[in-house]
């Protein structure tokens, strides 16, 4: 079936650069089964382990569920000329083992070298002349532990018509569920002419979509010229989280408790999500401290914050389909000395925006295992990129996952973390995801301009033993 890109998409797909790739990435770390694993109820699923996940078995299993996310097996097209937007068609020379690979750490691989291994995965972009996807199982890690880096380009994750791939293959049992086999044989591509074709219909009936066609040359050359004028002009943000990017990334991860993020919404009555702003907002001032930035008491950082809004704001982790995925402006303070007092502006600059936010419809967020983080990142991204790159510092994406244990191809899931990608002249993302009863940072950074991004995930820490001091005080 041939598709049309949406605008959004279309932006996405044509403002890519070599230094700036836009796809979603998610990390998760999975344990290989044993004998007698128990499902998240307590029941013994099998007294049989299923094996290691090898290269084979991901492979296997996501061949079966490649159905679920049919976009998976289609690639954008260009129309002869870039008249009108790019379009989905099938990959008629579709291979899977172009998709899913396999790469192996010396082992016993540590976890410095695996983050040193998935910034190399996440600097490159997708090739695209393939479908905008890959996938790749990291072998090798210590204590019998495996990694599964994905990543999905932005411009095919929507949260609505195509789920994030890394969502499709879990599942709540050690027991991967059974999925009726579904035939798949490669569809025809449409010949240019064809696609010309096709798109000069189109826009015979669509008056103003066709003059825009006309115009996008021209547009697209006056758009670089006025991005160089207001750069000259000093228009971006200054400091370490605005500056043009190199090709190189740098990822840090840390991994916190939920129950610490729910001890200070309780104490300060306010959301989870203020909390773990609150947090970020003492470890991004330790950073900058560490820098030897004096920070006035009014400093603050503007920060994108497209957050996942459900109806009880007071806790991230409840399956509610139909909610949505919003976005707003929002200034840390970062200059604030005192940690009452940052939750305090932070909780009322939320409430303040709340009724102001722009959101994006999550209609379809749960899809058989609970919710699809990854695709939950890629709606936030686009909604952050709804805003002029010039009046924010940095992004920050925080999307709820299951709260129950997780399995792939039999392989429990420990850790899942968010790899969101830097937007122009953004140095660093912040991806945030709670996942049974944790809460996982994923700091995906330009190697050249963060290389002490080290310091800010350390900070998170002891940013959280500060708020967690205040809640007794």
């Amino acid at each position: 079936m041939i598709t049309r890109l949406t605008p959004q998409d279309t932006s996405f797909f044509r403002l890519e650069s070599s230094s700036n790739p836009m796809h979603i990435g998610s990390l998760a770390i999975v344990r290989d089964p044993y004998p007698g694993e128990h499902s998240a109820e307590g029941v013994p699923q099998s007294t049989d382990s299923p094996g290691p996940l090898t290269h084979d078995r991901l492979l296997d299993l996501v061949g079966r569920r490649l159905p679920l996310v049919p976009r998976y097996r289609h690639r954008v097209r260009e129309v002869p000329y870039q008249i009108g937007r790019p379009v989905w068609v099938p990959d008629s020379g579709f291979d899977l083992t172009r998709h899913v690979r396999c790469s192996a750490l010396p082992a016993p691989g540590t976890d410095a070298q695996l983050l040193d291994l998935v910034a190399q995965l996440a600097s490159r972009p997708l090739e695209q002349t393939r479908p905008l996807w890959e996938m790749h199982l990291i072998e090798g890690l210590s204590g019998g532990r495996r990694a599964i880096f994905t990543k999905s380009h932005a411009a095919l994750v929507d949260g609505t018509t195509a789920l994030e791939i890394g969502h499709v293959i879990l599942d709540t049992t050690p027991v991967p569920r059974a999925l009726n086999p579904v035939a798949w044989f490669p569809e025809r591509e449409p010949a240019d002419l064809e696609l010309l074709a096709m798109t000069a219909i189109e826009l015979a009936g669509q008056p103003s979509e066709a003059l825009e066609a006309i115009r996008r040359p021209l547009a697209g050359t006056a758009g670089r010229v006025l991005g160089a004028v207001r750069t000259a002009a000093g228009g971006t943000p200054d400091g370490p989280f605005n500056a043009p990017t190199s090709r190189n990334r740098r990822l840090e991860v840390v991994s916190t408790n939920l129950d610490d993020y729910r001890t200070i919404r309780k104490r300060f009555d306010c959301s989870v999500n203020d909390a773990v702003l609150a947090v970020v907002t003492g470890a991004l001032r330790v950073f900058l401290q560490s820098r030897g930035e004096v920070l006035t008491e009014s400093e603050v950082l503007r920060a994108v914050v497209p957050m996942a809004v459900y109806p009880d704001q007071a806790e991230p982790s409840r399956p509610d389909a139909g909610g949505e995925v919003s976005s707003f402006l929002i200034d840390l303070p970062v200059g604030e000395q005192n940690p009452v007092m940052r939750i305090s502006h932070i909780a009322h600059a939320t409430e303040t925006n709340y009724a102001n936010r722009r959101g994006v419809r999550a209609r379809v967020l749960v899809h058989m295992a609970g919710f699809a983080p990854a695709s939950l990142h890629a709606m936030s991204v686009r909604a952050a990129s709804t805003f002029a790159e010039h009046t924010f510092n940095l992004v920050i994406t925080n999307a709820p996952g299951p709260q129950r244990p997780m399995y792939v191809g039999g392989a429990r899931m420990l850790e899942m973390y968010p790899v969101s990608p830097l937007l122009r002249n953004q140095t660093t993302t912040i991806g945030i995801t709670s996942y049974d009863g944790r809460v996982f940072y994923g700091l995906n950074a330009d190697r050249d301009a963060m290389a002490d991004i080290g310091v800010l995930a350390a900070a998170v820490d002891e940013s959280m033993e500060e708020m967690l001091g205040a809640c007794v005080q």
